[in-house]
């Protein structure tokens, strides 16, 4: 990579999948830097850039780890207190025990709350048809049951709700053929996973192009992949922009500073150029390598 031209960003991507199969996690970093760079250079921010900002604000969620039913029930009610109306209740267990969980959740908060049930791949066929069965009443967006696209793509017919698929979107090809297959109402798209901004831009197009809902994110991450995803987040359109995290405040490390502001439920990014972070490399502690 060092030597080349950093204004061609899809050229450069290629070259990364030719010298290194895999590894989209390490290309993304690399990736946002390239973007960051073309921003700062063109005078433009990443929104701007990836087809320009829809707004000023996205729309947060707040997470329910699994706990118990009251538990959960409590945490919802002091999310929606401080000003946020998307819960993620978290699921994927025992069915049972989850199935009282989103009651719980569910009858916690005001009707119009969002939320979405989110098991992480973690059940099988059985397990989401039992799940969906009991809780048919319930208002709720339905994320990754299974592991596997088979397996999601089985229990589709059961699923008469919207179903979202995060894991499993790993590329451009698992978005065609969720696509083709009418498995995905909606994708949540993560920049390490998929390889960075450019490739997730890709992805997040053609969701674009046949009216699916969108979620950027990521793994993890502090300032600087906060403000990658949601530079990109901001320039989808908004009818079609579910939601997102602000994982800088999830973290103890800072790696950059940056003017998020949070408030009533939404984050607005970054104003500044580029990825609109300024970087001090003495937060990333002392180098690896010494000459």
């Amino acid at each position: 990579m060092i030597g080349e031209d950093a204004a061609g960003i899809e050229a450069l991507n290629r070259r990364m999948d030719l010298l290194l199969k895999g590894h989209p996690y390490a290309k993304a970093g690399i990736d946002m830097a390239l973007w960051d760079l073309a921003g700062k250079r063109g005078g433009l921010s990443l929104a701007a850039m990836a087809g320009g900002a829809e707004g000023s604000a996205i729309p947060l969620y707040r997470s329910l780890a699994q706990e118990s039913p009251d538990a959960m029930a409590a945490r919802a009610r002091k999310y929606i207190a401080e000003g946020y109306h998307r819960l993620q209740v978290k699921v994927g267990l025992d069915v049972n025990d989850d199935i009282a969980r989103l009651e719980a959740v569910r009858a916690a908060v005001p009707s119009g709350t969002v939320l979405f049930c989110d098991a992480n791949g973690s059940w099988g066929t059985a397990e989401t048809r039992r799940f969906l069965q009991a809780t048919r009443a319930l208002d709720y967006t339905l994320e990754q049951p299974c592991g596997s696209y088979e397996e999601n793509l089985a229990i589709r017919p059961a699923c008469d709700r919207p179903l979202v698929l995060d894991e499993t979107i790993d590329g451009a090809d698992a978005l065609l053929r969720a696509i083709a297959d009418g498995l995905v109402d909606g994708i949540t798209i993560k920049l390490a996973r998929v390889g960075g901004l450019t490739k997730a831009k890709l992805i997040r197009d053609i969701a674009i192009a046949r009216n699916l809902k969108i979620t950027i994110e990521d793994t993890g991450g502090a300032q600087i992949d906060t403000a990658a995803y949601c530079g990109l987040l901001l320039s989808t359109p908004a009818l079609l922009r579910q939601h997102t995290v602000d994982f800088h405040n999830w973290v103890t490390v800072a790696n950059g500073t940056a003017d998020f502001a949070i408030a009533n439920g939404s984050i607005t990014p970054p104003k500044g150029l580029g990825l609109g972070v300024d970087v001090d490399p003495a937060t990333f502690g002392e180098p690896i390598f010494r000459s």
